[in-house]
C-alpha cells in the first residue's frame, strides 16, 4: 500500500504552523512560528498582528518545512488546511496559500475543521480506538464528542456560554497573570490549597457546560474582599477556580463513558495541557480500567501537524474543497 503525505497548514489564531504526516499517524516534519512575544505585551491576540504575521512568515514556514523532512511539493499527496473556526484574518491567509499551492502543483485540497484537528491529534503515534468519547477543551470550545469510526461524530453537550479555556484566561486577567494566562493559572494553584467557596458549575444531569458563573463568582469575591480591605491569596484562589473547573470536567466525562458503555477517552484542545486535568483523569480512568489517551503537550496547542493528521482521513473519504475554499470564523464541528 502507497504511502500517503499530507502537508497541513495552521493559522487559525496566532501560531504560522506546516506540518508534513505519514499515513495519518506519523509526523515527517512541523515547524511553528509562535507569535506569543508580540501578543503579550497587549495581554492577549491581535487579530490585525496576528494576520499580518502570518503574511510575513507563511511562505517561509512552508519552506522550512520541505527542507526540514528532505521533501519537495511533488511527493506531497495532498495538501490539508485549517479553514476554521478561528480569527478570519488569520484562517484566510492559511487558505490562501494552501489552494495557491494546490493549484500549482495540481494537489487535492483538503478542508479540515479546527477542532476536528485538535481531536485526532490522538491519532499520532497511535490510532484511536472506537467507540470513543471525546472532551474537547479549549479556549473556544468545552464539548463531548461520541465518536463510533473516523470522521462520525456525535455532539453530546457543550459550553452554553465561556469555554473552559477562556474562563481560565479571564480568572487569569483578573488575578493578574501575564498572557497566557490558561498556563498561569494552572502553575500557580500546583501552589495552593481550594481554600475559596466557588459554585461548581452547571452541575446537572446534562452534558452541557457554563463557566460564566464560575468566572463571575471569582470576580465578585475579588472585588468584595478588596472592598473590605482583604488581601487576596491569589494561589489558593486559583487553586479554587481549577478545582470546581476540573470536578466539572471530570464528573461529566466520566458519566458520559459509563451511559454510553465507552471504554476509550481522548483529551482534545489547549487545555488538554492542563497538568491538574490530566492527572485527575489518569487518575479516574485507573479506578474505571478505561483506557485514556491524551496528546503530548507539543500537540496540545495549535500546531499544523493535528490538521495534517486529521486530512489523512478527509482525503481518505474523497472529500476536497475547490480552489475557492472559504474560509470560516464560526462553524460548527457537527
Amino acid at each position: 500500500m502507497k504511502d500517503i503525505y499530507i502537508l497541513g497548514i495552521e493559522t487559525s489564531c496566532d501560531e504560522t504552523s506546516v506540518s508534513i504526516v505519514k499515513n495519518g499517524t506519523e509526523e515527517i516534519s512541523t515547524i511553528i512560528l509562535s507569535q506569543m512575544e508580540e501578543h503579550a505585551i497587549y495581554g492577549g491576540v491581535v487579530p490585525e498582528i496576528a494576520s499580518r504575521m502570518h503574511v510575513e512568515n507563511i511562505t517561509l514556514v512552508i519552506e522550512e518545512c520541505l527542507k526540514s523532512a528532505n521533501m519537495n511539493m511533488e511527493q506531497i499527496d495532498a495538501i490539508a488546511v485549517t479553514y476554521g473556526p478561528g480569527l478570519i484574518g488569520s484562517l484566510l491567509i492559511g487558505t490562501v496559500a494552501a489552494s495557491t499551492l494546490s493549484y500549482i502543483y495540481k494537489k487535492p485540497l483538503i478542508p479540515v475543521h479546527h477542532i476536528a484537528g485538535h481531536i485526532y491529534a490522538n491519532n499520532l503515534g497511535n490510532e484511536m480506538i472506537f467507540p470513543l468519547i471525546a472532551l474537547v477543551v479549549s479556549g473556544g470550545h468545552t464539548e463531548l464528542i461520541y465518536m463510533d469510526a473516523h470522521y462520525s461524530f456525535k455532539r453530546l453537550g457543550g459550553t452554553l456560554d465561556d469555554a473552559v479555556g477562556e474562563a481560565y484566561d479571564k480568572v487569569a486577567r483578573v488575578l493578574n497573570l501575564p498572557y497566557p494566562g490558561g498556563p498561569m493559572v494552572d502553575k500557580l494553584a500546583a501552589t495552593g490549597e481550594p481554600t475559596y467557596q466557588l459554585p461548581i458549575p452547571l452541575d446537572d444531569s446534562s452534558y452541557n457546560f457554563s463557566f460564566s458563573g464560575i468566572k463571575s463568582a471569582v470576580i465578585n469575591l475579588v472585588h468584595n474582599e478588596t472592598q473590605k480591605g482583604n488581601s487576596i491569596i491569589i494561589e489558593n484562589l486559583a487553586a479554587s477556580f481549577q478545582d470546581r473547573a476540573v470536578t466539572i470536567l471530570t464528573k461529566k466525562t466520566m458519566a458520559a463513558l459509563e451511559e454510553h458503555n465507552v471504554e476509550n477517552l481522548i483529551v482534545a484542545g489547549g487545555v488538554a495541557a492542563n497538568k491538574s486535568l490530566r492527572s485527575r483523569l489518569q487518575e479516574l480512568c485507573k479506578e474505571k480500567t478505561y483506557n485514556l489517551s491524551i496528546p503530548d503537550f507539543k500537540y496540545c496547542t495549535d500546531n499544523a501537524t493535528m490538521i495534517a493528521a486529521s486530512g489523512y482521513f478527509v482525503c481518505k473519504r474523497e472529500e476536497k474543497g475547490g480552489y475557492d475554499l472559504q474560509a470560516k470564523a464560526s462553524m460548527p464541528l457537527i
